[in-house]
């Protein structure tokens, strides 16, 4: 049998097995009228239910806006998917084995994997709501911290909420105990189960109400863990795994998307707490992007929902960078932006929760759109003097390079030329070479005795965490930073990092920009803050990303002090000096000993 037949064959029996009306019904609430459903159609608004579904006919018509179908047309219109994707959705609802003749052996074995991975997790979801919902006693901590928060049963079962229960409350194997083998080795690579050193596992979640996170098929790909009781890191995400990318997931999109297709806006705040509040409270169109800043890939998520998306951010300072550095990523997915900033002192889940949402709902109406916010950031931060408009059209130049057509282009640099006083001819001579007009050169370099080589994976990471976390450039520099970074522009980067911080210790990783030229160096600096690395952001994950850059640091001083010995050691054996070749053996076994305690 061809690989065509095959496939048509397992559409025919995907379509023969999934009813329509009970596909359907599980988003659209149907009635039965003689021989057909009917309902309001989940395409556009109504009041008057004009979508009808023929259950003899497997087939669906709207009379108000005219949509129509099989049910593989509903799943492609309702969940934003390619035939490809419905087709898969359905047969896996539905059980059915779909022809593997074009995968490899290798692929087949991804795909058995992958499947695997969701189960677990799926199993792992359900056990940590169970445990919420049903165990008076084990739970109880966990029910009193959610109602104090005002989130209502309702919404711990609209999001799937779950609470993963602490060692003395259900043993240290609460998870493992329910898992075979097979999937117990699955749980320890999506993150759900770790290995402790006796052999066993324990859960990563344990004493943490558990937000599963779920792709935009309804998957469960990933977890975030809020602490109850005292301990760190308070927040906590599952790892990177073949079904957990942070960047391309959006906690809760799977459950509000149909809120967001009919606003045409998606709402971003940056917490789970955020989210599940804005949502009890009657704000349902929000999504919240996992602790992370905001990507191209979510933006691109939002994209298949709404025209429009809103980032409601905390008023500090912080808020007001990560949505300026959202701009050009917006720019590139051609998704219109805002930006809606709360009072000082107020997240979104504290705003909502003591003034309501029609306060909220001013502060979103007020929202300004994300260049017209970022130029008035600028113009605050830098004064409108002839040294201020250099500095804000230096940070306009990422933006204006960033949007999408000629058009946008032309209208970004009338709009920016007229708020700053500016000829519109000069602002583009400046944005062609902008360190001519102003006349003002950036201070020499020391470029003459340096290479720079491009960057290899590890000086990559360590490079781009020097950037992002000057707090913690002292301690890498002593572990031998500028060495690890020799021969590449990194070294570079290096150099002028430590000069920066010489002069001003709470130097923010922008001011770079401020002092490197045009080339690899400061592009590489640019890029890196308009688009933060895919690993962990926030204060925990750095934590934990430093500590790992710290023993790779070490690792690599100990195996250039090893190398450096066996000279030695090859230079005392060609001598003949025995006395010598003895301390240097000693050294090398104290080496030797010291790397195998840095790899375990």
């Amino acid at each position: 049998m061809q690989i065509s037949d095959q496939r048509e064959e397992a559409v025919a029996k995907v379509k023969e097995h999934a009813d329509i009306v009970q596909v359907i019904g599980e988003h659209v609430e149907l009635k039965r009228s003689g021989a057909r459903y009917l309902g309001l159609c989940p395409f556009h608004g109504e009041k008057t239910p004009s979508f009808s579904v023929h259950p003899g006919h497997q087939f669906f018509h709207c009379f108000g806006c005219g949509e129509s179908g099989d049910v593989f047309s509903f799943v492609m219109k309702y969940q934003n998917l390619n035939f490809v994707e419905a087709l898969k959705l359905l047969a896996e609802k539905y059980r059915i084995d779909l022809p593997e003749n074009r995968q490899t052996t290798e692929q087949q074995e991804k795909s058995r994997k992958r499947k695997l991975l969701f189960e677990v997790n799926e199993k792992a979801a359900a056990r940590y709501f169970d445990f919420l919902k049903n165990n008076e006693k084990g739970a109880e901590a966990a029910r009193k911290y959610l109602q104090n928060r005002g989130i209502e049963d309702r919404i711990v079962e609209k999001f799937r909420i779950g609470y993963a229960p602490p060692v003395e409350a259900a043993g240290w194997n609460f998870l493992g105990s329910t898992f075979s083998q097979e999937q117990t080795r699955a749980a320890v690579e999506t993150g759900l189960l770790v290995d402790n050193k006796k052999g066993g596992t324990y859960d990563r979640f344990r004493d943490r109400i558990v937000f599963p996170i779920f792709n935009i098929a309804g998957q469960v790909c990933g977890f975030g863990g809020r602490i109850v009781g005292e301990g760190q890191p308070k927040y906590l995400n599952s790892p990177e795994s073949a079904v957990f990318n942070k960047s391309n997931l959006l906690l809760g999109l799977f459950q509000q998307k149909e809120s967001i297709r009919r606003h045409n806006r998606a709402i971003l705040v940056e917490g789970n707490f955020d989210l599940v509040s804005l949502v009890a409270k009657g704000c349902e169109n929000v999504v919240a992007p996992l602790g992370t800043a905001v990507t191209r890939e979510q933006l691109r998520l939002i994209k298949r929902f709404a025209e429009e998306a809103t980032l409601l951010f905390d008023g500090d300072e912080a808020g007001g960078k990560a949505a300026a550095r959202a701009v050009p990523l917006f720019l590139a997915e051609q998704l219109a932006g805002k930006v809606a900033l709360l009072p000082g002192g107020h997240d979104p889940d504290t705003y909502i929760r003591e003034f309501g949402l029609a306060e909220l709902s001013r502060i979103l109406g007020e929202a300004k759109d994300l260049p017209e916010f970022v130029l008035g950031r600028l113009v605050e931060q830098f004064g409108l003097g002839l040294d201020g408009k250099r500095r804000i059209v230096e940070e306009l130049v990422p933006l204006v390079e960033a949007a999408p057509s000629p058009l946008q282009r032309s209208v970004f640099l009338s709009h920016f030329a007229q708020e700053l006083g500016m000829a519109v001819e000069q602002l583009e001579q400046f944005m062609a070479a902008p360190r001519d007009v102003f006349a003002q050169q950036p201070p020499e370099r020391p470029r003459a005795e340096l290479r720079a080589e491009p960057l290899t994976i590890a000086q990559k990471q360590l490079a781009e965490f020097m950037v992002l976390y000057p707090d913690h450039f002292e301690l890498l520099a002593g572990e031998g930073l500028r060495d690890c970074l020799a021969g590449s522009f990194g070294e570079i980067l290096f150099l002028e990092m430590e000069k920066l911080l010489r002069v001003n210790k709470e130097a923010e990783p922008e001011e770079l920009l401020t002092v490197l030229p045009e080339g690899v160096e400061r592009r590489f600096v640019a890029e890196l803050l308009l688009q933060p690395p895919q690993g962990t952001t926030d204060s925990d994950g750095a934590k934990e990303d430093l500590a790992e850059l710290v023993r790779y640091l070490q690792r690599s001083r100990l195996q250039k002090s090893s190398a450096c010995l066996l000279k030695q050691i090859e230079e005392a054996q060609h001598k003949g000096d025995m006395e010598l070749l003895r301390q240097l053996l000693e050294q090398k076994m104290d080496l030797t000993r010291k790397l195998h305690e840095a790899d375990s």
